[in-house]
């Protein structure tokens, strides 16, 4: 029998495949973990299945909430996935817990793959949620464009966080729904403390000229992000020499080559990938916040730096489109448009300090506003509700 939630009704239980999840590093993991647990805050139970390639034990803990999963995709991902099935069955049919509402597939190649087969023969709704790279280049791969279309095609609702790939999935599935849900944050985590900037002011005063702007990027480094082309932009641009640009991530050797060659050109700093409050010591550094994204889902980095109260210089891209408006609260430009990223960084170094705080002051309150960890949990759960 269901176990009922606190209002009588059938409590939901959720099967959540994903391959990011804590203690993976890296923005979709801490997405993956603060949908879950804002989820289970609402009596929502869920079984978080972790598909990992680390070399870890396959494992099933209780936790707080449900269970996590750990299933190790070794250099067998078949017989993972089917392994996975049996832990899957006998929880099913756990008594204490109640039988699976619904199967949640989280991004990512082998849960799109998986999710499918599993509600199936669960005889549960999936819903799938997706990230970026999961729709953007899996529609263009070979290898895994099937594997998307069935899940797409299988849903009962498909999630997005960028508004206008709702349009997008729809002249794909025209018979599925699809929903836009924006990433959230939690807006007083990204508080920093007087300490935090104290060590920001120290970094920025001990690595950059005081006379120069500081810029950063951060994050996955990857092509997709679009680095070179914003460091082009930059080298052409009339602020290149008053300009240092704070990278922090791991970095895509096309964009360590440019780098070097160019060395003469841009003023930089290169950190190792940082956890997200690490990040805290950082932000305060910089003037702006670069996104320069050919394209993208909503990166927590945008988020994280708008909570701050940095202003953003990025592309419209996915998610960044409902998150920057031009003049307001960042610096905007067309994805994948050099001159106008260009044009882009010459408007937001020439702004004042008063000007680039106002812009700021209102990118926080723009995150307040609209894009808060606690309305992304409400939204996902009323997903849920909806479909039951």
């Amino acid at each position: 029998m269901a176990s009922a939630s606190h209002d009588g009704s059938a409590r939901s239980r959720v099967l959540w495949l994903t391959e990011n999840h804590p203690p993976s590093r890296g923005g979709m993991a801490q997405s993956s973990d603060r949908i879950v647990r804002g989820l289970r805050v609402r009596d929502i139970a869920i079984d978080v299945a972790h598909l990992t390639r680390a070399p870890k034990r396959h494992r099933v803990e209780r936790v707080q909430g449900g269970h996590h999963l750990t299933v190790p995709l070794d250099d067998d991902v078949e017989h993972a996935l089917r392994r996975l099935w049996l832990d899957i069955e006998r929880l099913h049919h756990e008594p204490s817990a109640g039988p699976y509402t619904h199967v949640v597939a989280f991004g990512g190649t082998l849960p799109l793959l998986a999710a499918p087969t599993y509600a199936r023969w669960l005889a549960v709704p999936l819903v799938t949620l997706l990230r970026g790279n999961d729709f953007d280049t899996g529609l263009f791969s070979v290898r895994r464009r099937a594997g998307l279309l069935d899940a797409l095609e299988a849903s009962a609702v498909v999630a997005t966080v960028a508004s206008r790939n709702v349009d997008l999935v729809r002249r794909l599935v025209p018979k599925v729904d699809v929903a836009w849900i924006a990433n959230g944050i939690d807006l007083d985590a990204w508080d920093p403390l007087p300490s935090e900037r104290a060590r920001a002011a120290t970094w920025r005063a001990t690595h950059v000229d005081p006379a120069h702007r500081t810029i950063g990027l951060i994050g996955q480094l990857k092509r997709k992000k679009g680095a070179v082309l914003f460091f082009e932009a930059l080298a052409r641009s009339r602020f290149a020499s008053t300009t240092h640009v704070l990278l922090v991530g791991d970095a895509e050797q096309e964009l360590t080559d440019w780098l070097v060659k160019h060395d003469d050109k841009v003023h930089w700093t290169h950190l190792p990938f940082l956890d997200r409050y690490e990040l805290l010591a950082y932000y305060p550094a910089c003037d702006l916040v670069a996104l320069p994204s050919f394209y993208d889902g909503l990166p927590n980095v945008a988020l994280e730096a708008a909570a701050v109260g940095v202003p953003l210089l990025a592309s419209d891209a996915g998610g960044l489109a409902d998150l920057v408006v031009d003049g307001v609260n960042g610096y905007a430009f067309a994805a994948g448009d050099a001159a106008g990223c260009r044009r882009a960084i010459d408007r937001a170094l020439a702004a004042t300090d008063e000007e680039l705080g106002a812009r700021g002051a209102a990118a926080r309150a723009t995150v307040a506003a609209g894009f808060r960890a606690e309305a992304e949990a409400t939204a996902y759960a009323d997903l849920l509700a909806s479909i039951r």
